[in-house]
């Protein structure tokens, strides 16, 4: 076998992580909460950005390998814990996909016809042909992928993030009236509501991602000192642009009409219209669904490659093993499109395009919130039973430290289980027990299935 080409820097990790983790289309949903999603925004970026941040850049450092959090999980537990990982956050992401499709799908239509954003059908219809779309080009390996989501990144959503950013703060300084208040108790919620934590789902699932550019290990050039850079760079950048980002949708569209799915291009066009540039909102729409494109191919392929090792690792599932000459997982990516195509059927199961939205956000983060349940324990693990691997970067304050670092995640993930059980009373879900009944089905199926399939293989292995 050749040489290992690593073709991934600093600037394209950064990338990848900005592009996969710092969306859009995650605006309306946290500008819904107003003013208050400051605090909000602070909380979550103590409590889970940054915890993540850090744990994240000490375990890639210190096992830089393609797999990312499975190679983790599985070194401080074992393969079924690993396995448990690597399988929530792809299948988090199977759920996640109608989200952000249907995100390009709506500012797609404001180009087209703005009423389209709340058609079940052309929602689901757009949904599958982009994402079959995307899974081709993610066949044909992680240089084109990676090259895609740069240029993507870059003029989908660097520029239209810090445009609507720059048409806010000019609102606000020329006196224009605003939708939200900034005085002290409009920032800081009375916490006694339980209706405002809500938010922190949005918020937190906005922040999931971190961990996304390190299952590409093997194509980083000087991983361990890569990583940390890369990541600390992201942290910021992401945590800025989603607040001023979100802000900035508040600021103009009134809460009661804004749409979580094309949220964001109706602040543009409230902006375009004040100040007469009507003409750039199907620019700055095609330049949105670009955008959004790059964070969609960035996470087909990164947890297919992790999962893929997974399999192999325990050795089940050998039909979807197969991977093409570029190494990307063909079998384990058509199932993936196939699962996508049959989960967007819950557009037609919700009363609302709203509260499908919300639906597969909620179930989204609570998956993905055990993921980082593991990584959060892992790192525990690791920092005991293998003391002696070499970590370039390490979490810095010592073992009592990380264990506060740690335990902070932990409660964090655990508390955003527990609130997406709680839909926003804005939003019509057909009745409180339905809506937990689906979420409840959701997160025992999705969560129980690799434990199952472990289990299976090994009655089958006992019973030869």
């Amino acid at each position: 076998m050749g040489a290992i080409v690593r073709t991934l820097g600093v600037f394209s990790i950064v990338m990848i992580t900005v592009t996969s983790v710092d969306s859009l289309r995650n605006l309306p949903g946290t500008a819904l909460f107003g003013s208050s999603m400051i605090f909000f925004f602070a909380i979550a970026g103590l409590c889970f950005l940054l915890p993540s941040a850090l744990i994240a850049a000490e375990l890639s450092s210190a096992w830089p390998k393609t797999g990312g959090v499975y190679i983790w999980v599985r070194e401080a537990f074992g393969k079924k814990w690993g396995f448990l990982a690597i399988w929530c956050q792809w299948i988090e992401n199977v759920i996640w996909y109608p989200t952000i499709l249907s995100f390009i799908a709506g500012a797609l239509a404001y180009i087209i016809s703005p009423s389209l954003a709340e058609n079940k059908y052309y929602l689901m219809s757009v949904i599958i042909v982009v994402f079959w779309g995307l899974t081709f080009l993610n066949m044909a390996g992680i240089s084109l992928s990676a090259k895609f989501s740069e240029l993507c990144g870059l003029f989908g959503l660097v520029l239209p993030m810090a445009f609507i950013i720059f048409l806010a703060v000019y609102w606000v300084v020329g006196g224009m009236p605003m939708q939200v208040q900034f005085a002290w108790h409009d920032v800081i919620p009375n916490l006694k509501d339980p209706e405002l934590f809500v938010s922190l789902t949005a918020i937190v699932l906005a922040f999931c991602g971190m961990e996304i550019a390190t299952v590409h290990g093997q194509d980083v050039k000087n991983p361990q000192r890569t990583y940390p850079i890369a990541l600390l760079i992201s942290v910021i950048f992401i945590f800025l642009t989603m607040l001023f980002g979100a802000l900035s949708i508040a600021v103009i569209v009134p809460q009661q009409q804004l749409s979580l799915v094309s949220g964001i291009v109706q602040a543009f066009d409230d902006y375009f219209i004040a100040y007469h540039l009507l003409w750039m909102l199907p620019v700055i729409a095609v330049c949105i669904i670009f955008g959004a494109l790059a964070g969609v191919s960035n996470w087909i392929i990164a947890p297919n490659r992790g999962l893929s090792i997974a399999i192999k690792d325990l050795n089940i599932a050998h039909r979807l093993q197969k991977e093409n000459k570029k190494g990307a997982p063909t079998r384990l990516l058509l199932a993936q499109a196939f699962l996508v195509t049959a989960l967007t059927s819950i557009y037609l199961l919700m009363p609302s395009v709203n509260s499908s939205y919300w639906v597969l956000t909620a179930m989204t983060a609570q998956v993905y919130m055990v993921m980082y349940i593991l990584m959060f324990a892992a790192i525990i693990k690791l920092r005991y039973s293998q003391s002696t691997q070499p970590r370039p970067f390490k979490i810095p304050g010592g073992n009592l430290v990380l264990w506060i670092v740690a335990i902070i995640g932990i409660v964090t993930s655990l508390f955003v289980i527990a609130i997406g059980f709680y839909p926003p009373t804005a939003l019509s879900v057909g009745g409180l027990l339905h809506y937990e009944l689906v979420l409840v089905s959701g997160l025992v199926i999705m969560t129980c299935a690799p434990l199952v399939i472990v289990a299976v293989r090994k009655v089958m292995k006992h019973l030869r």
